[in-house]
């Protein structure tokens, strides 16, 4: 599953888990207090939906991460209801000590347009502590549905308005708001079918029990290559490495563009000691990103030059330049210095 999310959005983990700086705004609290290490019980990490929908499976990845580097649990707990709201007014009444954390996602947004009168405020009452990852989603059907591409589905959705139904994860998900901004711009009728979570709402469309669903990437990936899904298109603008074949709604639906974010917050008032710790594993996992990619952005180069250098060498029959020598200055095309640079990348990767 690691391998999905890096291959799906790498570009922006560049961005990974960046500290919000706040510490300011704290309240004054004594350093010998916090002089004990941190953390020294199991952290708590509130997913306010399901399990095994997309915000619980970043959540278990994050937990993962942090507790191989800081030698303690960070214990995943599924909260659902409320559109995400009962998991977190659980964190904004937890004690500000760092062992409660939230996965945040987009409907921490969305629901103040949705709730009027909110038992919190959740910019004054969660602080940030990490932007995680930014995943886009596909608009997925059941195999045994009529329609094979967005515009089959179109035509199909405008000829039976009203009779097709649209799981979502709950009502302010964003499968709900990215299946509504698609019903809008493409003038088609859909029935949005809430569910507890995106796990729940995941296995009523493997079973056929709903017709769609705009689910992000990362929980449905495996189910659309196995075939148990077929995807018709992907809500980002462009096109996406795990999927290259599959084309972007805005190809159909001019304008149309969506996509999930996720990232990690806590009580207000949670002293920034306290969190310090996980914030440096978060950025050498970040480091690591960033050096993936500039591995990966000086391997597509140097294959770029090595086309260039295979047709030179090819047309002046230089055999060292064209096809590369096990002894030579050029290896598959690839210089001295090239492998040098690419060895370095690789070690501050290992190291980070």
């Amino acid at each position: 599953m690691q391998k999905i999310l890096n291959s799906v959005c790498c570009s922006n983990r560049r961005r990974f888990l960046r500290m919000t700086a706040g510490a300011a705004a704290l309240p004054a609290i004594s350093r010998f207090a916090w002089a004990q290490p941190y953390p020294t019980r199991p952290v708590r990490i509130i997913v306010p939906l399901a399990p095994a929908g997309t915000v619980d499976i970043m959540a278990r990845l994050m937990g993962q991460w942090l507790s191989e580097r800081l030698d303690q649990q960070f214990v995943i707990e599924n909260r659902s209801g409320a559109s995400t709201n009962l998991g977190t007014e659980a964190v904004v009444r937890a004690p500000p000590d760092g062992y409660t954390l939230l996965m945040i996602d987009v409907s921490a947004a969305v629901n103040v347009t949705l709730y009027d009168k909110l038992s919190f405020n959740f910019i004054r009452d969660i602080a940030p502590v990490a932007n995680v990852v930014r995943v886009p989603n596909v608009i997925a059907v059941h195999p045994s549905f009529p329609a094979k591409t967005v515009p089959e589905f179109i035509a199909h959705a405008k000829a039976n308005p009203g009779k097709i139904s649209m799981a979502t994860a709950g009502n302010g998900s964003t499968s709900h708001i990215f299946g509504e901004l698609f019903k809008m711009m493409a003038g088609v009728n859909l029935v949005a079918v809430p569910y507890r979570g995106g796990g729940p709402a995941l296995i009523d469309m493997l079973s056929g029990q709903v017709d769609v669903i705009f689910v992000p990437t990362a929980a449905s990936i495996e189910y659309v290559r196995a075939g148990r899904l077929r995807a018709l298109a992907v809500t980002s603008t462009t096109r996406i490495d795990a999927l290259p074949d599959l084309p972007p709604v805005a190809d159909f639906v001019p304008g149309y563009e969506a996509s999930s974010w996720y990232g990690i917050g806590a009580p207000r008032n949670t002293p920034a000691e306290i969190i310090d710790p996980a914030q440096q594993g978060d950025q050498r996992w970040a480091r690591r990103a960033k050096n993936q990619g500039a591995i990966r952005r000086h391997r597509r180069h140097c294959i770029a030059r090595l086309a260039g250098r295979f047709r030179q060498g090819h047309r002046r029959r230089h055999r060292k330049m064209g096809q590369g020598h096990p002894h030579g200055p050029y290896q598959a095309g690839v210089s001295q210095s090239d492998r040098l640079a690419i060895e370095k990348a690789r070690r501050i990767n290992a190291n980070g």
